[in-house]
């Protein structure tokens, strides 16, 4: 299975209010994201999203898309080896992840590492937004623990 697509999302909007929403919490208010009007005269033709609202938009992405991890009582994000940010998403524009698994990796009994090649395409775009190497780790239920979803 490793180096296969294992699934894709539904597609996200990407709106003004997300983006503005972003800003509040990240405190990362450059003009391209929050000011329409200033946003308007780069070659951007308006606001476009933070490339971190993107890359976080990786979670609700992988839960709605990547198969549920048999035997996994918790999956946490591990870190990424490889982030490109490829294309600007402008406001109104949606996306949605596409997920390749690369790699599994036993940690231990217990524990196991997912490298997932993600892709985060724009609609009617063919280059994507983002390219990323994300690494997910899994800890396994042991005998007679009880398994919650991821």
């Amino acid at each position: 299975m490793s180096g296969q697509e294992v699934g894709c999302s539904s597609w996200f909007l990407i709106d003004q209010a997300r983006i503005d929403a972003f800003a509040d919490v990240t405190q990362d208010r450059q003009f391209i994201h929050v000011d329409p009007l200033r946003a308007a005269k780069t070659p951007f033709g308006g606001t476009i999203a933070h490339g971190f609202l993107t890359l976080s938009l990786l979670s609700a992405m992988g839960l709605e898309a990547q198969p549920k991890i048999e035997g996994s009582t918790m999956g946490i994000n591990y870190g990424f080896d490889r982030i490109r940010f490829l294309s600007p998403v402008r406001v109104g524009s949606r996306v949605r992840g596409r997920f390749v698994l690369a790699n599994v990796r036993e940690v231990s009994t217990s524990d196991v590492d997912i490298l997932w090649k993600a892709t985060v395409e724009i609609e009617n775009e063919t280059r994507p937004a983002l390219k990323a190497d994300w690494l997910n780790r899994f800890y396994l239920s042991k005998d007679g623990e009880k398994q919650t979803a991821c």
